[in-house]
């Protein structure tokens, strides 16, 4: 009996131990196989073991900085802040009292009482405050601290931000945040075509810490290298957008026109020194209502400044008489008659007095009876009209060429019937202005890596062709010279540009007036056109071209159309003109030959009060900022200065104010650029009244509104050279 009993213990106890043995090897195997990685239920213990056990942080870079020709800030990253509230009172800092937070928020986020009230009072540990609390300015969040609320704290990012605000807008573009890594992706204009090389590389170190949130000692940290966003150098010249900026804001607010484009270019490399277009649109506010950028985008009838084109392949083929003669007004032909803009005409008058007098029939004529439709084709495809420029921005699109009947044909060699871009017309201008070759445009000049220093991608001068010979080059441009100087062409009319000429600069150019097709048939009334103006000097070797087209300009009771243009182009040529350092010509002789010029040196590191007297010497005017050694000069080292012009000199110390009545726009505009200035400008010619009062302190980031008054009205020696 007890053998038994003994027997059956043992069994038993065999039994359990077995099972025992049994449970403790699944629990051994079940570690062994999730030591070995393997998932259960779908989730990798080990990888969710690292998690808990891990901290990452992010090591936030900045996407990469836009920057002008003359190194102002386009674009760049700025520190950001998103709101949020703590409400748990467990925590040692929360919001105590919900409605007078409430209160106090309301006027700085822009919302209402009530709103934020509804958030506060949520069951949650922690609430931001939706759109209305994310990427608050530095400015805000300042507002907010003072108010020292409890429970109020902030989360740190960076957003993007455009210092010029509307300035180049189209041109540059903007970004928005991307909700997976929170950086900013490029979708509009440069931020969109560089978005490669402006986009930044967050970093991240990872760690493992114990449950209190404390690092573990010798743990090897895991980091990923962050990489900034390359830098990117346009060759926009702020200087020269500003001025054209504000004075396409002006006439828009005087005309209320449906839209505007103005470029700057220099002829000799293709660079463009200024765009702008209305409508326009602040991209700090993404108001953009139009996602095309007109310069480019939108081909239109150019009118009369296709003449200049015309007449330049006449006299590059041989063809050109100009003074042979036709009979002006109109001119029949397949298809139906072509008429002058003066319905009339003017009688019988030569093909030069034509172009000066912008006649469609003469143009007709030349290229019906002399040049030929089809050689016409040709230049217009050698001038670029027949496909892309290829400029290095987004979005571009070629023209609209109708040449299906002659008069559509015919039509085309005074700028109606096709339609082409304002990149196009400034590409092939160049032509023009650079004896016959043609340079491609260009507004990225470089892109370069911060920390390095080494350029990424360098763009250069390209010339896209030679449609017409530098000879045929310079006598279109003597005709253009004509067309802002003859005063009295035929039977008392003068030529129509003469309110473009600028006293003391050889300006040359072309007008425009282009009708406006809608459902098939051209609208008329004065208000209905696209007056245009395409202007190039000095005229024997042009430094820049000045396009500007306006749409549909409100016009007075006593204006024609030109006016508007008008009071864009003179001040942008002329304070471009300036800032280029082009000399005007002597007009007191008789010769008039330049005036002599000398060469500026490096006067960065001398002792400003011997350089000041030095350049006394050479007949320069100096300006001296501050006191003691030179740290920056307008102009540059290389540049050429003529006797009486300004030398502006920034040394240490504090800097007082000069009085800059009488001043240059471009003198104005290399003290603002020197020392930071936000430049307004108001009027045209010299400056009459400035903001900032002579002797105040210069503070970087300060407004200077300067007025200026018609040169005629300057008593002022330097400047009185009509």
């Amino acid at each position: 009996m007890f053998q038994r009993k003994r027997r059956l213990i043992n069994f038993w106890a065999g039994l359990v131990g077995g099972f025992f043995m049994l449970i403790f090897l699944i629990i051994i195997g079940r570690f062994v196989y999730i030591a070995q990685g393997k998932e259960i239920d779908h989730h990798n213990l080990l990888e969710v073991g690292k998690k808990q056990w891990s901290q990452y942080k992010i090591v936030d870079e900045k996407r990469g900085t836009i920057y002008s020709a003359n190194g102002r800030i386009l674009a760049e990253d700025v520190p950001a802040y998103t709101l949020y509230a703590i409400l748990s009172p467990k925590s040692d800092h929360y919001v105590k009292d919900k409605k007078k937070t409430a209160q106090a928020l309301a006027p700085i986020l822009d919302m209402k009482e009530s709103e934020l009230l509804r958030i506060l009072n949520r069951n949650a540990y922690q609430v931001e405050f939706g759109s209305k609390g994310k990427m608050l300015t530095y400015a805000k969040k300042k507002q907010i601290d003072k108010l020292h609320l409890p429970g109020i704290g902030y989360l740190t990012e960076s957003k993007r931000y455009y210092p010029e605000q509307t300035s180049a807008a189209y041109t540059l573009g903007f970004t928005q945040s991307n909700p997976e890594n929170s950086q900013q992706k490029g979708v509009f204009g440069i931020e969109q075509s560089l978005d490669q090389y402006l986009t930044e590389k967050d970093g991240t170190v990872r760690y493992y810490r114990s449950l209190s949130n404390v690092p573990i000692p010798d743990e090897k940290q895991e980091i990923q290298k962050s990489k900034p966003g390359k830098n990117v150098y346009l060759t926009l010249n702020t200087s020269i957008q500003t001025v054209l900026d504000q004075a396409m804001s002006r006439v828009k607010e005087e005309y209320k026109p449906e839209s505007m484009i103005g470029i700057v270019a220099d002829p000799k490399t293709g660079k463009i020194l200024a765009m702008s277009s209305r409508p326009d649109f602040n991209p700090n506010q993404r108001d953009i209502k139009k996602f095309s950028n007109a310069a480019i985008s939108e081909p239109y009838e150019p009118g009369s400044v296709m003449k200049a084109f015309t007449v330049a392949s006449a006299i590059d083929a041989g063809v050109y008489n100009g003074s042979a003669t036709y009979q002006s007004g109109e001119y029949r032909t397949s298809g139906g008659t072509i008429h002058d803009w003066r319905r009339q005409g003017w009688g019988t008058i030569t093909f030069d007095q034509g172009f000066e007098l912008s006649s469609n029939v003469g143009m007709s004529v030349l290229t019906d009876k002399y040049l030929g439709a089809d050689k016409l084709r040709d230049y217009l495809r050698k001038f670029g009209f027949m496909q892309k420029t290829g400029i290095d921005l987004p979005g571009e699109r070629p023209g609209i060429v109708n040449w299906q009947w002659k008069l559509d044909k015919l039509e085309a060699s005074f700028g109606q019937a096709s339609a082409f871009t304002a990149i196009q017309i400034v590409q092939a201008a160049t032509a023009i202005g650079n004896n016959g070759k043609m340079m491609r445009p260009y507004i990225v000049d470089k892109v370069v890596d911060p920390k390095t220093d080494k350029v990424i991608l360098k763009h250069h001068p390209v010339v896209a062709g030679q449609p017409i010979s530098a000879s045929a080059a310079e006598q279109t441009r003597a005709l253009m010279r004509k067309v802002v100087t003859d005063k009295k062409v035929v039977n008392g009319s003068g030529a129509t540009g003469l309110s473009y000429d600028l006293p003391g600069y050889d300006v040359i150019g072309k007008t425009g007036t282009a009708q406006i097709s809608s459902n098939g048939q051209y609208l008329i009334g004065k208000n209905n056109y696209v007056y245009s103006f395409l202007g190039m000097a000095p005229q024997k070797n042009p430094r820049l071209i000045v396009y500007v087209a306006v749409k549909q300009p409100e016009l007075k009771t006593t204006e024609l159309g030109p006016e508007p243009v008008t009071k864009i182009v003179r001040p942008v040529m002329t304070s471009a003109l300036q800032y280029l350092q082009v000399s005007k010509k002597e007009t007191a002789s008789a010769d008039q030959h330049e005036l002599p010029s000398l060469t500026v040196e490096d006067y960065t590191g001398t002792e400003s009060a011997q350089t000041e007297q030095a350049l006394k010497n050479k007949g320069i005017n100096p300006v001296i900022l501050g006191s003691g050694i030179v740290q920056k000069q307008r102009p540059y080292p290389g540049e050429k200065l003529f006797a009486g012009n300004r030398v502006i000199l920034s040394a240490n110390g504090s800097k007082k104010m000069p009085d800059v009545t009488g001043w240059t726009l471009a003198d104005v505009m290399k003290l603002a650029d020197m020392e930071q200035l936000k430049l307004s400008i108001k009027g045209e010619g010299f400056v009459s009244d400035q903001s900032i009062a002579k002797g105040s302190e210069i503070k970087p980031g300060s407004r200077l509104t300067i007025t200026m008054e018609n040169e005629k009205t300057q008593s002022d020696s330097d400047n009185n050279n009509q």
